[in-house]
């Protein structure tokens, strides 16, 4: 059991080797958040229990940095994480439409992760590639000239992959 009473075991092996590797300061929040975010794929409230724990910090304060950067999330996203961009060279040349088909083939929204968890929704404003406009990702690979046909493709190899 932790010391926060939460009824569970709050740092698994790979979160100590996290912890462990920043003092005791709450300075060193970001930076922790960010590790955590990249091993797990979210920050969950089991991770933020933990955090909070070994920084002594109250837990909203920790929520509310989680919430103010869109970087963090509190979900864990798809195994395909598609983000379209919907700023204003990219929309202004039809992203809203590729995003459209995309809640539409998928059944979810922004914001949400398929029931198998193999994909996600997210709506973001530039990725800095206007030249390509309309632009959408799916984990770091960079799909430009979009169309919703486009995502069609896209979107059937993705679900024929394991």
């Amino acid at each position: 059991m932790c010391e926060c009473n939460c009824g569970e075991n709050c740092k698994d092996e790979k979160m100590e080797q996290i912890l462990n590797k920043y003092t005791k300061d709450k300075s060193n929040l970001i930076q922790i958040l960010n590790e955590i975010q990249e091993s797990y794929g979210y920050i969950s409230k089991k991770s933020q229990l933990a955090i909070s724990e070994y920084l002594n910090m109250p837990m909203a304060e920790i929520y509310g940095v989680i919430t103010f950067y869109s970087r963090f999330t509190l979900k864990p996203k798809g195994k395909y994480n598609i983000s379209v961009c919907l700023g204003t060279a990219c929309y202004v040349k039809g992203s809203e439409k590729v995003l459209d088909r995309l809640k539409e083939k998928l059944g979810i929204d922004v914001g949400q992760t398929t029931p198998d968890g193999k994909f996600s929704i997210e709506a973001t404003r530039c990725i800095g590639a206007c030249g390509l406009a309309p632009v959408f990702t799916v984990n770091d690979e960079v799909y430009g000239n979009a169309t919703p046909e486009l995502m069609d493709k896209v979107l059937e190899e993705y679900q024929n992959k394991e």
